[in-house]
């Protein structure tokens, strides 16, 4: 008896023993030798997440904190992501931020006008995205985030888009494409009626185009009401920047009168009606003006020098004003 006595002892005595240290080291704070310290966790068991946080340079035993996860009914419930912790922190409080899911973030922005490849390029250049998309094409990346279109052009939203570090840009990708089809599926239901479009997707396609020729904000609608008359009529678009996505490389930074008189499937001075796809990404206000424009009978317009346009209803006016803003200023 007395001996059983004593076996208890032991037993409590060695599991208080236990206890205070478990508890002295989910208290004691963790020593870092810089603060702040990120590191980033792949998904996997908690004792390959353990072996990969003190793998980052964070002074804490894999195997400690992975038992005090299992102690604590943590282990299974750590989220994958980057993390950034500050001197002061206990294994007790890293592992609540690692099932929170408290990751840093990063953001990239969008920008209106830009092509599919500036896009692709800028989230290539971003040093906190998992590049997922380098070396697929643009259909398997249409592929990939669940587009059925067939060219990527203008599809994505442009906008600044907060992300948890490391992720792929597959997901940043899909939101962008997301965005721009539930903005498109608003304004196309909200449009003014008549219009000479027939789906979304050739109303983006013009949206493009007002967001190219557009350098100031409040000509937006008339821009938009000019391509939109013209189409009235069955007349050419007549437009630079179409041209310009046309001939691709071959573009140098001046558009000469060959390059106008050139065929391409985007040359809207050779071909009637729209481009077969936008030629960037139009923002909500380029979208909203090419389906409620301005009520205008204005045919031309031409760019005055100061990010504004003037706008004529007939050639001859148009002619004149051309002499005026254009060929007045490449005079010596």
């Amino acid at each position: 008896m007395r001996l059983l006595k004593r076996v208890v002892w032991v037993v409590v005595l060695a599991l208080l023993l236990a206890a205070g240290g478990v508890a002295t080291f989910a208290l004691r704070p963790i020593e870092m030798a810089t603060s702040p310290q990120e590191f980033t966790v792949r998904p996997g068991p908690m004792r390959a997440v353990a072996r990969q946080i003190a793998e980052s340079g964070v002074a804490v035993s894999p195997f400690a904190l992975a038992w005090l996860a299992r102690l604590t009914g943590q282990a299974g419930s750590v989220k994958a992501g980057s993390y950034q912790i500050e001197r002061g922190i206990t294994p007790l409080a890293l592992l609540d931020k690692l099932t929170r899911g408290d990751v840093t973030q990063a953001e990239i922005t969008f920008i209106e006008g830009w092509t599919f490849r500036q896009m692709r390029a800028a989230l290539d250049a971003h040093p906190d995205i998992a590049h997922d998309t380098r070396g697929l094409t643009d259909a398997e990346v249409l592929q990939r985030v669940g587009a059925p279109e067939s060219a990527a052009e203008g599809l994505f939203f442009p906008n600044t888009y907060l992300f948890a570090k490391q992720s792929s840009d597959l997901e940043v990708l899909k939101r962008s494409y997301q965005a721009m089809q539930r903005l498109l599926d608003a304004e196309w239901a909200a449009r003014d009626p008549n219009l000479p479009l027939r789906t979304p997707y050739e109303a983006l396609t013009l949206a493009s185009i007002v967001e190219k020729e557009t350098g100031r904000a409040a000509d937006r609608a008339t821009v938009a009401s000019v391509f939109i008359n013209r189409l009235y009529r069955g007349m050419l678009l007549q437009t630079d920047p179409t041209v310009i996505y046309g001939m691709g490389a071959n573009f140098t930074g001046d558009i000469r009168k060959r390059d106008l008189t050139t065929d391409t499937p985007y040359n809207t001075y050779t071909r009637a009606g729209l481009p077969p796809t936008p030629i960037a990404m139009p923002g909500q206000a380029s979208i909203r003006a090419t389906l409620k424009p301005a009520r205008t009978d204005f045919l031309y317009f031409v760019a005055r020098g100061d990010g504004s346009s003037e706008f004529s209803r007939n050639l001859d006016d148009h002619n004149r004003a051309v002499a005026r803003f254009i060929l007045k200023k490449s005079q010596p």
